[in-house]
């Protein structure tokens, strides 16, 4: 959680703890306004990252955050959780953010940074491991991953990519409020707070036994919006 004033970074607040989201965030989200000198009253935009992560996770951020922009009139913006890793990369170039998916995929994207200027070269996707791995190699350049399990997938890459490739350090592999908010200060798209929805990039629980139940269901729009 991070309050800013234009570039300005106010107060921010980050926590490791992987449970009880829901009793944790309104907390964090007043202690850090208090901190940064401001009513809620006076933010004008809210930033919240849209996923891909934790189904619960994301639910609680974007539910929390669409709550707060309809309540105080203000905008609401969505980043990419993947793409808000890009600035950690200590160099230009490609750059791949990844989250371990479990069974050999991840939830990963690829991007072109240079400087403070980030350009998605790769939709955000859930995705093989492996397939991505050969995506990079067809794109013939020099990579830079951003994550805190490379060292899960280290093996893979050495057996599999034919381009240099470097990887942040744990340190500098972190989700960033700061970074989140910069990303959106000046995100022309806004979010309809009625209809924004996070973006899972594979089916949910939910949706998987919805179809099981359903085997007949035409419908094709995502059953997370039918319910919304």
């Amino acid at each position: 959680m991070a309050v800013l004033d234009s570039e300005r970074l106010l107060a921010m607040q980050t926590t490791n703890i992987k449970r009880n989201h829901s009793k944790q965030l309104m907390p964090i989200i007043s202690q850090t306004v208090e901190e940064a000198g401001i009513k809620l009253a006076d933010l004008d935009r809210i930033v919240v990252a849209e996923g891909p992560g934790s189904y619960t996770g994301l639910r609680i951020a974007v539910t929390t955050a669409k709550t707060l922009a309809l309540t105080l009139g203000i905008e609401l913006v969505g980043i990419s959780s993947l793409e808000m890793l890009v600035p950690n990369a200590t160099q230009d170039g490609l750059v791949v953010p990844f989250f371990d998916a479990r069974n050999g995929n991840v939830f990963a994207g690829i991007y072109e940074k240079n400087g403070l200027e980030i350009k998605k070269v790769v939709e955000d996707q859930h995705i093989n491991f492996l397939e991505l791995l050969n995506k990079i190699n067809e794109l013939g350049r020099p990579v830079y991953f951003v994550t805190t399990q490379f060292k899960d997938f280290q093996q893979l890459v050495e057996d599999t990519l034919i381009v240099v490739a470097e990887h942040s350090s744990d340190l500098n592999s972190l989700p960033n409020a700061y970074a989140l908010g910069l990303l959106g200060m000046n995100r022309q798209e806004l979010e309809n707070v009625y209809t924004f929805v996070p973006a899972y990039l594979r089916v949910t629980e939910a949706e998987r036994n919805w179809k099981e139940k359903h085997p007949n269901d035409e419908n094709k729009e995502s059953y997370v919006r039918q319910i919304n």
